[in-house]
């Protein structure tokens, strides 16, 4: 998302994702023989304002303005959020344990994040910390829609990524980027990010936002900025620093912990003597 910048502007690659990501669902749903209905009209745009327009275009936007490195993992803000939303909107509520791992979690990814020794334009965590709202935003609606609704997982990830696509459409028509160079990188990076980092990324997503409630389904994305720090270590030979190391530590306890006080304690078997 970082390099591909050299070549086309942020806006029109978001919507170009976005609109090939969601071509490729529909195609899906006919090959499948699965109706494309539309799913509940309110719910499924707000989902693709704040999933697909929100969190995909705020991201790339920050990667304009600011570096990739912490400015995109600034994004996995997003479990907070969550936690706060599904509080105030789902009436969820957490065990003592999972509360204690959101707060270790949380002081793991500012250890990850390292704000103090941050480089660069205000702007960019300002627009990634947008880009995570939007996420979290997005994720609450999902589980008030699925609570309310039977809706087809698939049809509802193509609907709210086409009404996504449409409106980072209109923002790349209305900001008037610099010309598209049409380079063999920018086809390698639209083909990976809409078929794998958006069509197949989103359904993954939304079926665990249907199979897990809204909290836990989000800390567990908390492993991707662990996952980023361990690929830039490996592949760029970018070697995390003590603070880092730290930081990812204590996101693998919390996620430990989140995934273990999720679990339902084992009914009993009673036996009866005649």
């Amino acid at each position: 998302m970082k390099s591909v910048l050299q070549y086309i502007g942020a806006f029109d690659f978001s919507a170009l994702r976005s609109v090939f990501g969601a071509i490729l669902l529909f195609i899906v749903l006919k090959l499948r023989g699965r109706k494309s209905g539309m799913p509940p009209l309110w719910p499924a745009l707000a989902i693709g304002a704040l999933q697909t327009g929100g969190m995909v275009g705020f991201s790339q936007w920050a990667l304009v303005v600011g570096g990739a490195g912490k400015v995109a993992i600034i994004t996995y803000t997003m479990p907070f959020w969550v936690i706060i939303l599904a509080a105030l909107f789902l009436g969820e509520r957490m065990r003592k344990l999972q509360y204690i791992a959101i707060l270790v979690a949380a002081v793991g990814l500012t250890l990850v994040l390292q704000p103090w020794d941050f480089h660069g334009s205000v702007a960019a965590p300002l627009l990634a910390l947008l880009s995570g709202v939007s996420w979290g935003a997005s994720t609450v609606v999902a589980k008030r829609m699925y609570a309310r609704h039977q809706v087809d997982l698939l049809s509802l990830t193509a609907w709210q990524m086409a009404f996504g696509a449409l409106l980072l459409s209109v923002i790349a028509l209305c900001v008037h980027e610099k010309p598209i160079v049409w380079s063999p990188y920018v086809f390698a990076a639209l083909s990976y990010t809409s078929i794998l980092a958006t069509a197949f990324a989103w359904v993954l997503w939304m079926f665990v936002l249907k199979s897990l409630p809204a909290g836990i389904a989000s800390l567990s994305t908390l492993a991707v900025p662990v996952l980023g720090v361990f690929f830039s270590w490996w592949l760029l030979n970018e070697v995390p620093n003590q603070p880092e190391i730290v930081g990812i530590v204590l996101i693998v306890l919390a996620l430990a912990a989140i995934s273990l006080g999720n679990r339902k304690p084992k009914s009993k078997v009673v036996k009866i003597n005649h």
